[in-house]
């Protein structure tokens, strides 16, 4: 049975293979670090300059509760970064090329920020300036180029209105007064009077415009920290893609590893129960709670008891008496017999030395044979031993967990290969 997908199985998963999280994490934030003392330092410089307007028609911008300004700034930054600016940056600089400037608007507000980023703080001081420089040329040039071409508009339009009110007056003369041909060109006259003036007084206007491209706030003085590259930047990043990294890896080792380790483990990928777990040391009353356990789950007498892995040995040390109030015949598989005999089975699987497809292969291989798998008993390198005693016999014993094959309750002590210990005789039991 796989991991389930709820937060908890999750972060039970990520403590089992806490190894290749933790790694991870560790490569992750040793790489951010040795790319941090790799990475050359970068320092950046910002110029604060008010753009004003010019005095002629230009692109004017929806005042929102970003943007409160008539000008479009959004506009305007993008001319600061433009490649005719740039140009005119360069050359400001004595023919050095900048490089790239970032602009920033303000909400509600008229400003630019130009900023420059490069390897010395005295050169990306010097190009922010020159960067505003440039773009506030650049805004005037335009302006006067705009303003220089409606002059010449309305220059051009006063000659034409001038000499089309000079060839009126000259038909005047001729015409005699009071007739109607008289009478329209007089009213052309007064027509044309009346535009000359009026282009006159906007070409007037239009000389004294005065041209306000902005004014520098705040000129970039060298910074004395570099902005990048940044300990908190660079250390996030890597302790981030070392999570992610490790998450993944710990996921794919879960899904690949089948090794059961832990009596967790048996439960998690088999969906087998775990009777009793003998691995670690055995605290009093384990061994007659893990007997219990056994008895109250088959369903018969008869139970086969399988080893995984086979070499599996029994535990050199003394067993420990057990008693049993229902008789219980243990099968180890050892004869022909036993799989057709068994009722039930119990596997005692050593952990670490088996995995999950191991398990399913025997449980696959007992259901062929209608043999059921009550649980399984967790052991570490041995299999444990414990002396279960049978009604009504009380001076045979069962040796051990696995036993060399079915007990035959008829055999004096000296003939089974078992340990045994004597208990006091109960009152009315045959000596």
């Amino acid at each position: 049975m796989s991991s389930g997908t709820g937060l908890d199985d999750h972060l039970a998963l990520l403590r089992r293979r806490w190894l290749p999280l933790v790694g991870c994490v560790v490569i992750g934030c040793a790489a951010a670090l040795a790319l941090l003392l790799l990475t050359p330092p970068v320092y950046t410089a910002t110029t604060q300059v008010h753009v004003l307007p010019v005095g002629v028609p230009e692109p004017l911008n929806q005042v929102t509760n970003r943007q409160r300004e008539a000008l479009n700034l959004d506009t305007e930054a993008q001319v600061a970064q433009s490649a005719a600016v740039a140009a005119r940056a360069a050359r400001v600089l004595g023919g050095v090329e900048p490089e790239p400037a970032e602009v920033f608007v303000p909400p509600n507000s008229a400003v630019l920020w130009i900023s420059v980023t490069a390897g010395d703080p005295d050169s990306a001081a010097a190009q922010s300036r020159a960067y505003a420089e440039a773009y506030l040329d650049h805004r005037r040039s335009g302006a006067l180029s705009a303003l220089t071409a409606q002059q010449q508009a309305v220059l051009t339009k006063y000659k034409q209105v001038n000499a089309a009110l000079d060839q009126v007056v000259r038909e005047l003369v001729r015409l005699t007064r009071g007739t109607p041909e008289h009478t329209l060109a007089q009213q052309r006259q007064n027509v044309l009077n009346r535009q000359s003036a009026g282009l006159a007084l906007k070409y007037d206007a239009l000389r004294t415009v005065a041209v306000t491209p902005g004014a520098i706030l705040s000129r970039a003085t060298p910074p004395d920290a570099p902005s990048a590259p940044s300990l908190p930047l660079y250390l996030g990043t890597g302790l981030m893609a070392g999570l992610l990294a490790g998450s993944a890896a710990a996921y794919a080792r879960d899904r690949l590893d089948r090794r059961l380790r832990t009596a967790a483990d048996v439960e998690r990928l088999t969906g087998l129960p775990v009777l009793g777990d003998l691995s670690g040391p055995r605290p009093h009353g384990l061994l007659a709670d893990l007997a219990g356990e056994v008895v109250s789950a088959s369903p018969g007498k008869r139970l086969l008891v399988r080893t995984l892995p086979h070499d599996l040995q029994p535990a050199r040390r003394r067993a420990e008496p057990l008693p049993v109030s229902l008789p219980l015949v243990l099968l180890d598989g050892s004869d022909a017999r036993d799989l057709a005999r068994a009722e039930a089975a119990l596997l005692v699987v050593g952990l670490g030395r088996v995995t999950s497809t191991d398990v399913a292969a025997a449980v696959r291989r007992l259901a062929r044979h209608d043999v059921p798998v009550i649980g399984v008993v967790t052991a570490a390198e041995a299999v444990p031993t414990f002396v279960p005693l049978l009604e009504p016999h009380p001076h045979h014993t069962l040796g051990k967990l696995v036993a060399s094959g079915e007990l035959d309750l008829g055999l004096p002590p000296e003939a089974t290969p078992i340990q045994h210990f004597h208990h006091p005789q109960r009152p009315g039991m045959p000596t």
